[in-house]
């Protein structure tokens, strides 16, 4: 059995836990909107279409903020189509996913799902196939309390308070040749920072997002970042970053040790925002936005839209079924997104329902979780306060991808106001045990609150409709506190949360 030992202290602090970290993301693709979040015909629905059932998941998840309505979608998206009587909207050619766009659910229906579900809005604007006055013209119809077109429009459209939304995003992924109207750097740049200048001079305090890379593997990595915070750092507050894994050949060895590349994601950014800062001799940081992230299985059938002249209303599209490796994998990527709190402000996990999500639907039937919203909730229920910067030494095992990786991955919070402490951990090894042995001399006098581990024999496991409860995270009894050091067993493939406290 493999040993790897933890030190905590609580003067090494990397930030503070930011709930921001826990978002999530709602496009208009596949059925995350049409029979996910928006069901008329089902038994919980309610006066708006809503289901409560998926209202009331999305609270159980933890979720802070929701990005909408894009994704590849909104740089093709007109978002007046979808204002209005609903009877008069009009139906649109979504190209992104090959679909029919019913504009049934627009703006104002998503700001009052926001409301029934405690998130706050994250809008993203379209730079695709639109510009600076279309961007402006959505934050009026937001923001401005009334008395011009744009604000009179949604006053009359029901809404008399403005939605007074912080938080957006200057397009998506516009370094990725798939994008409607994808650009160079140079190009985006200049639009970005024409449109955020605009946006400023109707609301100074927004939070803008400018398109980082849409992954570390675009060969434009590093040098997009440059030149896009070349032109915009003056005018942004935060540069988005996207990352998906995914198992490739039975890998499972380096599939489990995906946020290696993560870390590396997130330091590389930052090292290049902080060398456009010292150039231009900048005073503030731009931080990252890591607004989308998740594991995804892009070459399965489920991720091919439809083709030639089938453009069908909300089809099955990445209807991904995770596993209890999947859910290992987003265990560590929360571990990652919190180990970098100091840099990573935001992050929206993509996406909320149906398409690669943790809660899944059945048109007008049954909700259901899958195997990653268990890592997700716990983590986003319990880490409060501060990120500690941990000292670790952990055994290393080899993987294909990345070479020697440490088995242990962890990080720990340490909530201030009530004491407690929670220690979330990975064993990325593949066969071996870890018994995780944690100094606590810097906390002394703590003892186990709670101890879960989520693992199973068949890390293949995957929930269902019929059956989501055979395989959670499961008390962890060998988690105990003596003479101020904590020890738990950590079987392979699994994720962890020990919470701490004083007794």
């Amino acid at each position: 059995m493999l040993s790897a030992t933890v030190t905590l202290d609580p003067a090494f602090v990397v930030g503070p836990v930011r709930r921001r970290t826990f978002g999530s993301f709602v496009e208009h693709l596949g059925r995350c909107v049409y029979t996910g979040i928006h069901d008329p015909e089902h038994p919980s629905a309610d006066a708006d279409g809503f289901r409560g059932d998926v209202v009331d998941l999305t609270r159980e998840l933890g979720v802070s903020t929701v990005r909408y309505p894009g994704g590849n979608f909104v740089s093709g998206y007109r978002w007046e189509d979808a204002i209005g009587p609903v009877a008069e909207r009009p139906r649109r050619l979504d190209l992104a996913w090959h679909s029919t766009e019913p504009n049934l659910v627009g703006v104002d229906e998503f700001m009052r799902w926001c409301a029934k579900a405690g998130v706050e809005p994250m809008m993203a604007v379209n730079l695709g196939t639109r510009g600076v006055q279309e961007a402006l013209d959505l934050l009026e119809y937001c923001n401005v309390p009334g008395g011009t077109n744009w604000s009179d429009r949604r006053r009359a459209n029901g809404a008399a308070d403005p939605y007074r939304v912080k938080m957006w995003c200057l397009g998506n992924e516009m370094d990725g040749p798939w994008q409607i109207g994808h650009r160079t750097a140079h190009e985006y740049g200049r639009l970005a920072a024409e449109t955020a200048r605009a946006m400023r001079m109707v609301d100074p305090d927004l939070e803008l997002v400018v398109c980082g890379s849409s992954g570390s593997v675009m060969p434009t990595f590093g040098e997009w970042e440059r030149v896009v915070l070349s032109e915009t750092y003056e005018h942004v507050d935060h540069v988005s970053a996207h990352a998906y894994y995914w198992e490739e050949d039975g890998d499972l060895a380096s599939f489990l040790a995906s946020t290696v590349d993560m870390d590396h994601f997130v330091e590389s950014v930052t090292a290049t925002a902080d060398a456009v800062r010292a150039a231009g001799k900048h005073a503030k940081r731009i931080n990252v936005s890591f607004d989308e992230w998740n594991v995804w299985y892009q070459r399965r059938a489920e991720s091919r839209p439809p083709s030639g002249d089938d453009w069908p209303v909300a089809p099955v599209l990445l209807e991904d079924r995770y596993n209890v490796a999947d859910a290992v994998v987003v265990g560590s990527m929360l571990i990652s997104l919190l180990r970098h709190t100091d840099r990573v402000h935001a992050a929206s996990l993509a996406q909320l329902v149906n398409v690669i999500a943790p809660i899944m639907t059945e048109p007008g039937g049954r909700v259901w979780k899958q195997t990653i919203f268990h890592p997700f909730a716990l983590t986003s229920r319990h880490a409060k306060g501060e990120v500690l910067r941990l000292a670790v030494d952990s055994p290393v095992h080899s993987t294909a991808r990345f070479g020697d990786v440490a088995t242990l991955d962890a990080v720990a919070t340490h909530d201030p106001e009530t004491g407690e402490v929670v220690l979330l951990a990975t064993n990325r090894s593949v066969t071996e045990d870890v018994v995780l042995d944690v100094d606590l001399r810097g906390f002394p006098g703590l003892r186990v609150v709670e101890a879960l581990t989520l693992a199973n024999p068949d890390h293949t496991w995957s929930a269902t409709a019929d059956d989501d409860t055979s395989v959670l995270p499961r008390a962890n009894t060998t988690a105990k506190v003596a003479d101020d050091r904590a020890r738990a067993e950590l079987p392979p493939v699994s994720w962890s949360i020990v919470r701490l406290g004083r007794a």
